[in-house]
């Protein structure tokens, strides 16, 4: 059973084990328009939480992808070079960026269930 935790930056992050796999959220991608570039990063990048670890360019705007828990870059979704635009199409499935292994599950404690995560943006509208 996997888990599902988000970030006050519109990532997401659905575990499963110690590995979480990490995406941006459908409000973000709302926000950002029509996607048309993703700059993933590299398979073995370690990341402390917080850290640049991707990059979403779209007709708008260019929005850095932080990485929302410390650990190692494990798999980059390399579908998203070639087709940009399924992060628009399913932001939070088909359109993730990278998966990450864990360093302290405990990080998921600090960031939002869905239900808080929908208090949030209700705020921001």
């Amino acid at each position: 059973m996997s888990t599902t935790r988000y970030s006050e930056d519109h990532e997401w992050i659905s575990v499963d084990g110690d590995v979480g796999t990490v995406g941006i959220t459908d409000y973000a991608q709302k926000a950002l328009g029509d996607v048309v570039f993703v700059e993933l990063p590299d398979v073995g990048a370690v990341f402390i939480k917080g850290d640049e670890a991707a990059v979403v360019e779209s007709v708008k705007a260019a929005s850095e992808i932080y990485a929302p828990v410390n650990g190692e870059v494990t798999e980059v979704n390399v579908t998203l070079n070639d087709d940009p635009s399924l992060v628009n199409q399913s932001a939070d499935d088909a359109g993730w960026f990278f998966k990450i292994r864990m360093d302290d599950a405990g990080q998921l404690d600090e960031l939002m269930t869905e239900d808080q995560y929908e208090e949030f943006v209700k705020d921001l509208d």
